[in-house]
């Protein structure tokens, strides 16, 4: 069975939910957070004897820590606190948490305490959470990076201290965990940029909470339940024409190897048909790998197809920009990636052309290529990378994946939504060409816009961490290893959904 797609939340959108529930929340969120940090830690300790270490910060995320180590406490399990701020200073329900350790009979310690000889059962980073602005320095720093150095299990509750919970940015330093516990929902730090390093295993506790009650969750991650209504089956009365043409066009003069990737990632993606157009005169014939793609002058090969994908080793001269300027006149959905992108930038006609446009845009930017399509420094990009992946389908009027550690998509009505699929592996040559023909087969089969980007990025990803579970990667994992990943991926998923 498919899992369902968890929705995630900006800290705005959560601190919204916690302040609608509060108020009538028996017991109070910061109990049910506590017991369910205890919960997790359980699991992980089932089979480490021994103390766990809590080291507890200043703030409501220290108050959840005491909760959990009062439960501990009370379960006579050995549970060792660290806590060097002013009680008199916590906030209101982190007072009453620690006010309630105390009074089980807890005890805190002002500093981290030396580790046992048999080492701690569990580390439980309750430093920082959802609320950190600025960058972590003096004696936390301090504390994050020990706590880093000890062996054995880590666990963070909420958001890794350190850790900017809408960006995935490292303010400063970060615990790096083995296991995350989250409350109510999914955060985007959580699932991009530096997130997924610092959270290990991503658990969500909703605490009793329907947060889209409270809000309608503006992000979702993808899985493949949000596009299982286009696993059908095919007929046994079928031919190639049901399932469209494809288009790729690209391979300027010593880049050839770009769309012919895109190409065979679109046959084997089920594409009914596929064209490639190659720009360079001297471009081969045929393709002695996959003999099945019909490869022409890009010129012709532009008025084929249902869907039109340009950009896989495009260039930049004059005849790049022309079958751009002639592809965004088109009328078939359309997408751009590498050097088209490249082109829309630095030309203002271009960019005039792309956002007039009436049928569907689909752009495929990596960190560099969104910068200069918004005239920005590429860590400015990182920096907010759901901003950025916004402000371009704002810009663009068009849909939008920012590729990188966790993919964000945009949608020109202001949706979005984060990939979790793909591995390290990914970081090759030609990885972002493979996307782009896997686009151009769903789009040409006749998937709706909304479901093909989903499907192909997620499928993507998948198909890289199919490769990694059979040995093959991370290191030297190549971009012409996908295709056939993707196949056997995307037919298991048709079958899957078949299933009663």
């Amino acid at each position: 069975m498919l899992q369902p797609s968890l929705p995630i939340y900006p800290v705005a959108g959560i601190r919204t939910i916690e302040t609608a529930a509060m108020p009538t929340a028996k017991p109070p969120l910061m109990e049910r957070a506590g017991r369910a940090s205890a919960e997790e830690a359980v699991r992980l300790m089932i089979d480490r004897p021994g103390a766990l270490l809590i080291a507890c910060g200043p703030g409501n995320n220290g108050g959840d820590g005491f909760v959990m180590a009062r439960h501990f406490l009370q379960a006579g399990r050995k549970v060792v606190v660290a806590f060097s701020g002013d009680t008199a200073k916590l906030p209101g329900d982190a007072k009453k948490a620690w006010a309630a350790w105390r009074d089980a009979g807890g005890e805190t310690l002002s500093d981290l305490p030396a580790a046992p000889p048999e080492g701690w059962a569990l580390v439980v980073d309750a430093l920082f959470g959802i609320g950190l602005q600025r960058p972590i320095t003096g004696r936390y720093a301090d504390w994050i990076r020990a706590l880093n150095a000890l062996p054995g299990p880590r666990m963070s509750i909420d958001v890794p201290s350190g850790l900017c919970a809408d960006t995935g940015r490292v303010l400063g330093v970060a615990f790096r965990a083995t296991h995350t516990v989250t409350f109510i929902a999914l955060k985007p730090g959580l699932l991009t940029l530096d997130g997924p390093d610092h959270c290990g295993e991503l658990v969500v506790k909703r605490l009793d909470l329907d947060a889209n009650s409270y809000l309608p969750a503006p992000g979702w991650e993808v899985r493949p339940a949000l596009f299982a209504d286009q696993f059908t089956p095919r007929r046994l009365n079928s031919h190639k024409g049901l399932f469209g043409d494809a288009v790729i066009i690209g391979g300027a003069a010593g880049m050839c190897g770009a769309p012919l990737l895109a190409g065979r990632a679109a046959l084997r993606a089920g594409a009914g048909r596929v064209f490639v157009g190659l720009l360079d005169p001297r471009a081969p014939a045929v393709d002695l790998i996959q003999p099945e793609l019909m490869l022409r002058p890009a010129e012709q090969a532009l008025e084929e197809g249902h869907a039109i994908a340009l950009g896989p080793g495009l260039g930049r001269d004059a005849a790049a920009s022309t079958l751009l300027q002639r592809a965004i006149d088109g009328e078939h959905a359309l997408v751009l990636d590498a050097d088209a992108l490249n082109l829309v930038a630095a030309n203002d006609a271009l960019a005039g052309a792309l956002t007039r446009r009436h049928a569907a845009v689909v752009l495929t930017p990596h960190p560099a290529e969104a910068a200069r399509l918004l005239k920005v420094r590429p860590d400015e990009v990182q920096a907010n990378r759901l901003e950025a992946v916004l402000s371009l389908a704002r810009r663009f009027d068009a849909h939008v994946v920012l590729k990188g550690n966790g993919s964000l998509i945009a949608h020109p009505d202001g949706r979005w939504l984060i990939n979790r699929s793909g591995n390290p592996g990914m970081s090759a040559a030609g990885m972002g060409d493979v996307l782009t023909g896997l686009l151009a087969a769903l789009l040409a089969q006749g998937w709706p816009i909304d479901s093909a980007i989903i499907g192909a990025v997620h499928l993507h990803g998948s198909a890289a961490d199919l490769l990694l579970a059979k040995g093959i990667g991370p290191i030297g994992m190549g971009a012409a290893e996908l295709p056939d990943a993707v196949r056997i991926l995307l037919n298991q998923w048709v079958a899957q959904h078949q299933r009663p």
